[in-house]
Parts: structure tokens; C-alpha cells; sequence
């Protein structure tokens, strides 16, 4: 058994096909069904089941793919150790992130670019529940995310920054002002379509949280998985939808309302697996202020 058979079974299963795992590696399939048909024989047992219509993973393949990814990543930290030694790291960082915090990455990853240009970066984008589970697993090495404190168990944290949510609507929208400067309630809200993001995603986590707090029920109008469209929505006055101010602030052009309590909080966190961090991992922290 060797790396490059690891390889080539994780790209299968995590692409789902051996034509899929072909075009990420670059070959041909046929050298992909030969090389798994040949670690099978070794192993003495199938890791995929395999139709005309699917591929999936037989148990024995469940338990090894999650033991290929750790060598994997094992050979991978082994080499940039090599490399640093050298004083020049080269590999692959896998990044996790969520849609609305690519400004908290792109200073630090054009710094560490400039200082190591044989690194390469992958962005994965992905929901919060969707990276939390990455970063266990050992496929994503560090991400910039949200995540509340029950989430934060067993990754190793820090703050980057911390600041409450706001209701955004369309400029001709007019909202009934329940506070001092303009500020509304989660109840009056609630009262309005709201365009809400998908379950799973960081700010639906933390805006359900804040309705449960304040104990306002609320029925969502129009669902997304894109800010984009979310804010494109409530441009065309369909709905209103909550976000952090940072976020809001891309859209200069609609209106923003602050809460008068129980505003639903953003906390944006660096965040990786514990112990103690592989160097393409430490190269990019010293640029993460």
C-alpha cells in the first residue's frame, strides 16, 4: 500500500465517482479503476460498491478512507517539515470559510503568498456545520468561521471579531420606529417577510438563537444560501432580512436598522484542530492579526 493509492480512494470517495476522481487527478479513469482494483486485492475486501448508477462506500471502505486522509495529511506535514528546514515551504492549505468573511482572509493569505509562492490555497465554502465537520476530520487544516460555544469543542479558538447584526431592508420600506434612533424590535420583525438563510448556515444559527431568546416566534418568506441573493431580495422589496452590519455595509444602498435588545451577535473566529499546528498552518497564522 502506498500514498498515491490513498490518494486516489479519497478522491473517489469524496468525489463520488471514478470518472469525477479521474478529472481531479488528472488521468485517465481506467488508471484509477486498476489502481483501486489493485489496493482491493491487497486488502483483501471491496471499498466501494459500485453500480451503473452510483458509487458508495462498503463499511470496510468507511474506515479507511477517514485512516488514508490522516497519512495523507501525515505526508503532507512531513514534507513542508523538509521544506521549512530548507526555508521555503511549498504544499497544500485547505482553508474553511462561509460566505461574507473573505475580508478577514485576504491580507493574511496575499502575505503568506509573497513570503511562500510555492504554497497553494484551496477556499472551501461551505456552511458552518459542513467546515466544523471538515476540520475534524482532517480536510479542511483551519477555517474562518462562526460557531457558538458548544461548537467550539475540541478545535482550538481565537477571536477575530465581534459585533451585533442588523435588519436590512429596501430603501422605500418604511419601518415603524420602536426606539431611540430608528431601532426596531425582533417582534416587529417578525411581523414582516423575512428572507432568511439556510438552516445550518452561521446567521440563521444566531438569529434563531435571538428569537428563541426573546421569545418571538417567525415564519421565514423566501429562503437562500447566498447573501447575494439575499440582498437582492430585499432590494426588490420582498422581503427584509437580518445580517451582521459588516455584511450590510457591501449594500450601501438599502436600509439598515439597528435592534433595540436581543440583537443576534457575529462572532468571527480562527479556528483549527487542536495541538500543535503543521507549518503551513503556523506560516499562516503569524499573518492572522
Amino acid at each position: 500500500m502506498d500514498l498515491r493509492q490513498m490518494e486516489v480512494v479519497v478522491a473517489v470517495a469524496e468525489e463520488g465517482g471514478f470518472t469525477a476522481a479521474a478529472q481531479r487527478l488528472h488521468v485517465v479513469q481506467s488508471a484509477v479503476s486498476s489502481t483501486v482494483r489493485a489496493l482491493e486485492r491487497e486488502l483483501g475486501t471491496p471499498l466501494f460498491d459500485r453500480t451503473t448508477h452510483r458509487v458508495s462506500l462498503t463499511a470496510a471502505g468507511e474506515a479507511f478512507v477517514p485512516a488514508a486522509r490522516l497519512a495523507l495529511r501525515a505526508a503532507e506535514q512531513a514534507r513542508a517539515a523538509v521544506d521549512l528546514a530548507r526555508g521555503q515551504l511549498r504544499g497544500r492549505l485547505t482553508v474553511g470559510t462561509m460566505q461574507g468573511v473573505w475580508a478577514d482572509l485576504h491580507k493574511p493569505l496575499a502575505a503568506l503568498r509573497a513570503e511562500h509562492p510555492g504554497v497553494v490555497v484551496r477556499l472551501r465554502q461551505a456552511a458552518v456545520t459542513d467546515i466544523r465537520q471538515a476540520l475534524r476530520e482532517g480536510t479542511v487544516d483551519l477555517a474562518v468561521v462562526a460557531l457558538d460555544r458548544q461548537q467550539q469543542r475540541g478545535l482550538v479558538t481565537r477571536l477575530l471579531s465581534h459585533e451585533e447584526m442588523v435588519l436590512v431592508s429596501a430603501p422605500r420600506r418604511t419601518l415603524a420606529a420602536s426606539g431611540p434612533g430608528g431601532t426596531v424590535t425582533l417582534a416587529e420583525t417578525a411581523r414582516l417577510p423575512l428572507v432568511d438563510f439556510a438552516p445550518g448556515w452561521a446567521i440563521r444559527l444566531s438569529v434563531d438563537r435571538a428569537f428563541r431568546a426573546a421569545a418571538v416566534e417567525r415564519e421565514t418568506t423566501f429562503e437562500v444560501n447566498d447573501i447575494v441573493a439575499a440582498a437582492e431580495l430585499v432590494r426588490n422589496d420582498l422581503g427584509v432580512c437580518v445580517m451582521p452590519a459588516s455584511i450590510a455595509a457591501r449594500f450601501p444602498d438599502l436600509g439598515t436598522h439597528a435592534f433595540d435588545r436581543h440583537a443576534p451577535h457575529w462572532k468571527v473566529m480562527l479556528v483549527r484542530p487542536a495541538g500543535e499546528p503543521p507549518p503551513l498552518v503556523a506560516a499562516l497564522l503569524r499573518h492572522m492579526n
